[in-house]
């Protein structure tokens, strides 16, 4: 009688941080592992994130910025919102950040979406909430994002309750400036204002308040009414 071998099944190595993999190994062993655990490939480096999420240091802090920033995507066309998300940098560089917001490659945007779902090339603008992962944030992925050409980044230090916001520029980062009356404004998306006194305090009515005024603006009409055309004809 003749005995049914089963083909043996190929395993998969658990990813672990300090790994040095290609970005192809890299995606392969990330399908693999379970679903609530988060890695990041960083110059080529595994990073994985399985901590727990806090509420007040990240969940909060989080959904505020999502709300905000989804505010203004809905009244903007041609600019898209994403949660999460896998983005292909470079051959030794993808990450999944909090949010991140771009432009349409219709309406000029410098990213787009993979045919297996994944977004590719820089988004206009990259938001990081940075609990116990802030010196990555600032170092690592900052350089990365940089020299990928993310044209403004922006990192909440939760533990220090400290938001900057900065806009690329001759290839550099520097600091967007709040105005006199504490409103910082986006350099890439017009109409993107933040009260970021209100923001750190978690007072969301005034922070909405004060986008519901940069959404007014001429500035935003301007960018608004450019975006519909240029996509309607892309």
């Amino acid at each position: 009688m003749t005995m049914l071998v089963e083909p043996q099944r190929e395993t998969i190595p658990a990813l672990n941080s300090g790994d040095q993999l290609s970005r192809r190994e890299f995606e392969r062993r990330y399908a693999a592992m379970q679903a609530h655990v988060k890695a990041e490939l960083i110059e080529g480096v595994v990073y994985v994130m399985a901590s727990p999420v806090r509420v007040e240091k990240h969940g909060e802090p989080h959904s505020w910025m999502n709300t905000w920033l989804g505010v203004y995507t809905a009244y903007t066309p041609g600019v898209r919102i994403a949660d999460n998300v896998t983005i292909r940098l470079d051959v030794d560089n993808e990450y999944q950040p909090d949010i991140v917001v771009r432009l349409e490659p219709a309406c000029g945007g410098a990213s787009s979406i993979t045919p297996d779902d994944y977004l590719e090339g820089a988004p206009e603008l990259v938001v990081e909430i940075a609990g116990s992962s802030a010196s990555i944030d600032l170092r690592d992925k900052l350089r990365v994002y940089r020299r990928n050409g993310v044209r403004e980044y922006m990192v909440w230090q939760t533990h220090d309750n400290q938001l900057d916001w900065w806009e690329l520029h001759d290839d550099e980062y520097v600091p967007l400036v709040p105005d006199a009356q504490g409103v910082v404004r986006s350099r890439v998306f017009p109409g993107l204002w933040l009260d970021r006194a209100a923001l750190l305090k978690g007072d969301l009515a005034t922070v909405l308040a004060q986008l519901q005024q940069g959404l007014s603006s001429k500035e935003h009409n301007a960018f608004a009414q450019q975006n519909q055309h240029m996509c309607a004809s892309g």
